[in-house]
This record gives structure tokens, C-alpha cells and sequence, in this order.
């Protein structure tokens, strides 16, 4: 038996979710996609603001994490303004098409999503896998069968599970049940009330990290592997190609290596691997070639003034 329900997700910033009706009225009630160019000079990123080590609030009431610290660094190189933009993760399309933010960067899964977006280079290898409590006597993917999961709603980790590589898994399970966030699915599996939570690797060490030393375990088994990306709105590639220049920049930098050990993903890190260099030296070659041609429009259209 399948059990599925969704709670609204709780932000520690009152107005976080607050939606900018006149934007969404063009950009989803017209079918009309809505998002910045290059030339924007504001970066406004989605994310899901209880995703450690990718995005959340620390201690001092600030937004951060490895994808919006990486954010952060290249609109400083681009003299550009970050707007960190809480989301409903459930409304991450609504929020893109309609210009409400410009991409989203927060642990985002490229696989099964690849023709939905724009998206930059896989940057970070992941697996989703099971939580369970040490002392469960839950030890492979086959002892889940007759016990209670849980899942964040509209998660990767609840696509790996509801995809036909995975049926025979999820059939197998007593429930499957969304929560709206990964404390919730801890506090479950605390209470009783949930056995295991299937999660993102990475989420899952900080997790782990995060409470009593060796009261959960991950299982050895993933669910599923996949590959982060940054996602923007279909057809922006020139904000893409800029965006990812300036990642390349700080991975041959080094900087994108600090932030990876700061937040325990660097074993995650795929930046590098000759695949992505082919494609990111395409999408570079882009950005400058955008770049090119911005000055020379600028500069015929000041010698148009001039005569």
C-alpha cells in the first residue's frame, strides 16, 4: 500500500515565498517564458532553503551552502548583485518560467529532467540513497519491503523511486509518504513513524552529520546515480554561457575546491572530467562571443550619436 500526502513547507523568513503576481500572470497565464539576458546585472537563484550542504539558513540567520556560496562568488566576479530567493520546491517551474528567478541552483538533479530546462555542465556527482536508524536491522534495499518510506515531495529522490527501474522497490514498501522537507523525514524515523527516508547522498552525510554519532546509517546499496546541474529557463543559453564561465573560472582557480572540502562534497565534484571540459569550453567560447558582440553594438551605436 502506497500512502502519499504533501504538508505546506515552513520558511523562517515571512515574506520568502511571496510571489510577484503581475510576473506570474505574463509569464505562465501567456505560455510565455520570462527571464533575464546577460546583461542584467542581478542574479536572482532559487533554492530550497532547508537543502544543507547545497542551500539553508545558519546559525546567524544567513542563506548559504555550497551552491549559493559558488553563486556568490561568481556574480562578485561579474560585479553582479545575488538575490538568494527561497522557493516552494514543489513551484521551482512556475517561479523559472514566469522570471520570478533566473535559475535554479541548489542540488538540482539534471537526469530525467535534461529536455526541461537549460542546463550548465553536471558539476557534481550524487546517489540517492536510504537513511535508516543503526539498530533497524534494516541492512540492504530488500529489507525495506513491508516498511514505512519517506521522501521529500518533488524531490529526485522521489522520481528515482516512482520510475519504472525502481517499481519493484517502491511496490514492496508498506507506504511511501512525502514530507515536506528532510527534518521532518528525520523526526519521523525518530517517532516510529517512518523507517527509512530515501535522500540525496550528500543531504544525507550532512544529516548525519548533523545529529547523534551513529544513530542512523546509510545503506550501502543506491537507488539511483545521477548528476547536479544548474537549471535556467528553456532557451537561455546566454545566461547559461556566462554563468558557467565564470564557474570554470573559479574551478581552475581552486576556489570551487574550497568550498567543496568547507561542505563535505568534495568526493562529489565531477568538474574536470573530459566530457564536461569539451562542453564547457563550447559554452565558454559562447559567452565571449556574446560578449563580443555587445561591444561592438555598443560601440557602433556610439558612433551613430557621434554623427
Amino acid at each position: 500500500m502506497r500512502i502519499r500526502f504533501q504538508e505546506d513547507r515552513y520558511y523562517e523568513k515571512k515574506n520568502a515565498g511571496d510571489y510577484d503576481e503581475c510576473l506570474m500572470a505574463a509569464g505562465i497565464c501567456s505560455g510565455v517564458t520570462v527571464y533575464a539576458d546577460a546583461d542584467s546585472k542581478t542574479l536572482t537563484v532559487g533554492f530550497d532553503a532547508e537543502y544543507p550542504p547545497f542551500g539553508y539558513m545558519d546559525e546567524s540567520g544567513e542563506y548559504v551552502g555550497f551552491d549559493l556560496d559558488v553563486a556568490q562568488k561568481v556574480c562578485d566576479n561579474l560585479g553582479w548583485e545575488l538575490v538568494k530567493k527561497p522557493i516552494n520546491w514543489d513551484s521551482k517551474d512556475m517561479e523559472l518560467n514566469s522570471g520570478n528567478i533566473d535559475c535554479i541552483w541548489n542540488g538540482f538533479t539534471i537526469n530525467g529532467r535534461e529536455d526541461d530546462y537549460t542546463w550548465s555542465d553536471p558539476y557534481l556527482n550524487n546517489e540517492q540513497v536510504m537513511v535508516v536508524a543503526s539498530d533497524s536491522g534494516i541492512e540492504t534495499l530488500a529489507d525495506l519491503a513491508g516498511k514505512n518510506v519517506v521522501v521529500q515531495a518533488a524531490s529526485a529522490a522521489l522520481d528515482a523511486l516512482n520510475s519504472e527501474d525502481n517499481k519493484e522497490l517502491t511496490d514492496s514498501f508498506a507506504s511511501l509518504t512525502e514530507n515536506p522537507d528532510y527534518n521532518t523525514a528525520f523526526m519521523n524515523i525518530d517517532s516510529g513513524a517512518a523507517d527509512a527516508v530515501a535522500v540525496d547522498i550528500g543531504v544525507a552525510k550532512y544529516q548525519l552529520a548533523q545529529r547523534e554519532e551513529g544513530k542512523y546509517k546509510i545503506l550501502d546499496e543506491p537507488i539511483q546515480s545521477e548528476q547536479y546541474g544548474i537549471g535556467f529557463a528553456k532557451g537561455n543559453e546566454e545566461l547559461r554561457d556566462t554563468v558557467w564561465a565564470e564557474v570554470m573560472k573559479l574551478y581552475d582557480e581552486g576556489e570551487i575546491d574550497k568550498l567543496a572540502e568547507q561542505y563535505g562534497v568534495a568526493d562529489m565534484l565531477c568538474l574536470g572530467d573530459e566530457e564536461a571540459a569539451d562542453k564547457t569550453e563550447e559554452n565558454t567560447d559562447a559567452a565571449e562571443e556574446n560578449a563580443d558582440s555587445d561591444e561592438a553594438a555598443d560601440a557602433d551605436a556610439a558612433e551613430d550619436e557621434a554623427e
